[in-house]
């Protein structure tokens, strides 16, 4: 039997990344999101609903959620669910938590948008004066670089096909 396991939440940071570094050299990150839904109850009140999720990110990408991400930054987050179980050494009971294992993320705030995460950490846009026009260069149509055939004569038209 498929399976498939693939999750996409979009949401804000509920706590600064935590950055380790295995004995080998792999850095884990983990960090919350706080997922938001909004929706109408049954006598027509607007409720909210907020989903709290703990998400880890390995390698690479776990590095640059530590470096430009904070609390409160957006963020969609697309990876897969894991569960993880342990048993308690205090109460010898058996525990579970499922968690969200980041496989690709994309940082949702902007600098100098004035909102979490738009702050003095420095984010892919350093340095650039965002105020500044930009130049756009259009490169030429683009043409047919193949040569026109020359024209056929004494073409046989009654080839079956």
């Amino acid at each position: 039997m498929a399976s498939f396991n693939q999750v996409i939440l979009v949401g804000n940071l509920t706590r600064d990344p935590e950055l380790r570094v295995t004995p080998k050299g792999t850095a884990i990150c983990q960090f919350g999101l706080a997922v938001n839904r909004q929706f109408k109850d049954e006598s027509g009140q607007t409720r909210d609903e907020t989903t709290f999720v703990d998400i880890e990110a390995w390698g690479k990408q776990g590095e640059l959620v530590a470096k430009y991400l904070t609390k409160g930054s957006p963020a969609l987050v697309q990876g897969r669910l894991k569960l993880d179980q342990w048993e308690d050494k205090q109460t010898q009971q058996k525990r579970s938590k499922l968690k969200v294992v980041l496989e690709n993320v994309q940082f949702l705030s902007s600098r100098g948008a004035g909102g979490p995460g738009a702050g003095g950490q420095g984010g892919p846009d350093e340095g650039i004066d965002q105020t500044a026009p930009v130049e756009r260069h259009t490169p030429p149509p683009r043409t047919n670089s193949r040569p026109t055939p020359p024209p056929q004569e004494n073409i046989d038209e009654d080839v079956p096909f």
